[in-house]
C-alpha cells in the first residue's frame, strides 16, 4: 500500500480543517487571505451545454490541471499573460460556471502563536523548533498546536522550591500565587517569612520563566503554560539549602495547596528526613519533578537523590540539546530517569530588574542544565491536570510517559527512551493516513499508541457519522482498514478511549 502524504490529526485539529474545506465547497465568499497566483478554481454550472465550457476554456488559453471528484470542481492553470483577479472574472461573467475563485492558502492546523518577542524570534526553541540556529526542525515540545488545545492552567498551583521568584517582574507578576491568608507569594524557609524573594543566582526567577511566564503578552517570553499559579517557596540562598530548609518548603507547599513541587536540586547522599516529606507529598497527590542532575552522571549506579528515591509520585528529567540529543552535561538512569525535556541555550525571565532576561541573545553565552528540562515538565503537567481535573497523580504522570518522543540518542538512557510532547500529552495522538488499495477502494492506515481500541466513522456531510470499523491497535499502534463503497465523497475520522 502507498500512503499519501496527507495526515489527518487528532479530531479536534481534524474538525478544524475539514470545516474550513467544506466551507469552500458551499461556495462561501473568502475575500481575506493568501492565494496561489498560478492557479483558480472553478465549479461548472449545471445543465450548461455539451463543450461550452472546454471551448471557453480553449478561448482563454487555460489548461485544466485537475477535476476533483467531490462536485466535479476544477483546478485551472493561470496563463502567463493573465492575472488570478481578471481570470476569475472572466469565469463570473460566462454564466458557466457556479463560482471561480482563488486557491487560498490560509489553512492552518489550529496551532497558537503567542505574540512574546523571544518566542516570535526564535530564541524559545524549546516550545518550537523550526531549525533556528542549527537546531533540527521538530525538537521541541511541540508547544504551538498544544496551545490549541489548551495553554491556561490558571487554577493549578505549582510549588518551586528554589532561591525564590522576582515576583514584581514583568512577566512573571501576574502568574504568581497569592495566599489568601497573608497576601504573600509564598514562603522564606531561613527567616520564616513570606517574603521569599530571589537573592542568590536569579536560579529560582529562571525556573518561574519557563514554566509559568506569561504567554501572549507581547513582552518578553512565554512559559511552557501561559497561565498558572506560582508558589514561591525559597529554601536556596547564595550559601545553599539544608534539608530543613527543603522540609520546610515542602510542609509549606503541601498545607497550601500546591499540585506540582519542582525541585532543581539533588544531592548524592539520600536523607531519610527529606525522603519522608516527599513521601508526605505523594499522600497529598502532588507530583514531585526533579531535574535529573547535570553532572553527566548515571543516576541508576550513582544515585542521585532525590531522583533516586523510590517513590511513584516522582518524575525526573534528563536535558535534551536543540538537535534532539541528550546533552553532554545531563545525568541520565535508564530506571531512574522518567523522560527528557530541553535544556540547553535557555533564554528566561532574570531577577536584576523587572524587565530583564537571561542571556543576552548577542553575547554568545551557553547556558545548560537539566534545571530548565523540569521547569519544562512542570509547566506541562499543569497544563494536564488543568485539562484531565479528575485524573490522579497516577494517571497524569501516565499520560505524560506514554506521550513521549522516542529518541535513539535516549535509548537506555531514561524510562520512556523519549522526550516530552506536550501536544500528545493534551490530546492523544491519531494519524489517518490513506492510499489505494491494490484490490480497488480506499486503503486507511490509523497510527496510535499501542493496545489502543479505536473506531472508525465515515461522513459524507461530516455532520452524521458512522462507525464502520472498530478494532485494536497492535503493539506498533497501527491497523489497517480497506473502503470499497463506492461513495462520491467520504470523509473519515477515529475515535479511542485516551
Amino acid at each position: 500500500m502507498k500512503l499519501n502524504s496527507v495526515r489527518f490529526f487528532i479530531v479536534t485539529t481534524l474538525a478544524c480543517v475539514l470545516l474550513q474545506w467544506a466551507s469552500t465547497a458551499a461556495g462561501a465568499t473568502n475575500s481575506v487571505g493568501a492565494y496561489r497566483t498560478d492557479q483558480i478554481l472553478i465549479k461548472p454550472k449545471a445543465g450548461i451545454a455539451h463543450g461550452a465550457l472546454e471551448a471557453f476554456h480553449a478561448a482563454q488559453g487555460v489548461k485544466v490541471k485537475q477535476v476533483f471528484r467531490s462536485g466535479g470542481t476544477q483546478l485551472i492553470a493561470v496563463p502567463a499573460n493573465e492575472t488570478v483577479q481578471d481570470l476569475i472574472a472572466k469565469y463570473q461573467k460566462s454564466g458557466l460556471v457556479e463560482f471561480s475563485e482563488p486557491d487560498y492558502t490560509n489553512y492552518h492546523l489550529c496551532a497558537t502563536m503567542p505574540n512574546d518577542p523571544a518566542f516570535v524570534s526564535g530564541l524559545l526553541w524549546g516550545l518550537y523548533n523550526y531549525g533556528q540556529s542549527g537546531g533540527t526542525p521538530g525538537a521541541d515540545i511541540d508547544a504551538p498546536d498544544a496551545w490549541g488545545v489548551l495553554n491556561s492552567a490558571s487554577n493549578i498551583v505549582v510549588a518551586v522550591l528554589d532561591s525564590g521568584i522576582l515576583a514584581t517582574h514583568e512577566d512573571l507578576a501576574s502568574n504568581m500565587w497569592v495566599n489568601p491568608v497573608d497576601g504573600g507569594h509564598g514562603f522564606n524557609a531561613f527567616d520564616g517569612t513570606n517574603d521569599p524573594a530571589d537573592d542568590s543566582t536569579s536560579h529560582g526567577t529562571m525556573m518561574a520563566g519557563v514554566m509559568g511566564a506569561v504567554g501572549n503578552n507581547g513582552v518578553g517570553v512565554t512559559g511552557v503554560a501561559w497561565r498558572l499559579q506560582m508558589m514561591d517557596c525559597k529554601c536556596f540562598n547564595n550559601g545553599g539549602a539544608s534539608t530543613a530548609t527543603i522540609v520546610a518548603c515542602i510542609d509549606y507547599a503541601v498545607a497550601n495547596g500546591a499540585r506540582i513541587i519542582n525541585a532543581s536540586f539533588g544531592a548524592s547522599s539520600g536523607s531519610a528526613a527529606l525522603s519522608n516529606a516527599i513521601a508526605a507529598a505523594q499522600s497529598a497527590g502532588i507530583i514531585w519533578v526533579n531535574a535529573a542532575g547535570s553532572s553527566a552522571g548515571n543516576d541508576d549506579t550513582s544515585p542521585f537523590y532525590p531522583p533516586s528515591y523510590n517513590l511513584d509520585n516522582m518524575v525526573s528529567v534528563a536535558a535534551t540539546t536543540r538537535s534532539n540529543t541528550l546533552s553532554q552535561i545531563s545525568n541520565y538512569g535508564a530506571t531512574t530517569v522518567a523522560l527528557a525535556a530541553p535544556g540547553e541555550a535557555i533564554y528566561s525571565t532574570f531577577d536584576s530588574s523587572n524587565s530583564a532576561y537571561y542571556p543576552n541573545p548577542n553575547s554568545g553565552l551557553y547556558l545548560a542544565s537539566s534545571s530548565y528540562s523540569a521547569a519544562y515538565v512542570s509547566g506541562a503537567l499543569a497544563l494536564m491536570m488543568a485539562k484531565y481535573p479528575a485524573e490522579n497523580y497516577h494517571q497524569i504522570i501516565a499520560r505524560l510517559l506514554n506521550a513521549t518522543d522516542p529518541l535513539p540518542a535516549l535509548q537506555g538512557k531514561c524510562v520512556t527512551g523519549g522526550s516530552l510532547n506536550l501536544r500528545k500529552a493534551l490530546n492523544p495522538d491519531m494519524w489517518l493516513s490513506t492510499g489505494n488499495a491494490s484490490g480497488g477502494g480506499l486503503e486507511l492506515q490509523l497510527s496510535t499508541g499501542p493496545n489502543r481500541v479505536c473506531t472508525l466513522q465515515s461522513s459524507s456531510d461530516l455532520v452524521n457519522w458512522t462507525s464502520v470499523y472498530t478494532n485494536t491497535t497492535a503493539t506498533n499502534g497501527i491497523f489497517d482498514f480497506t473502503n470499497t463503497a463506492a461513495l462520491p465523497s467520504q470523509f473519515f475520522r477515529a475515535t479511542t478511549i485516551p
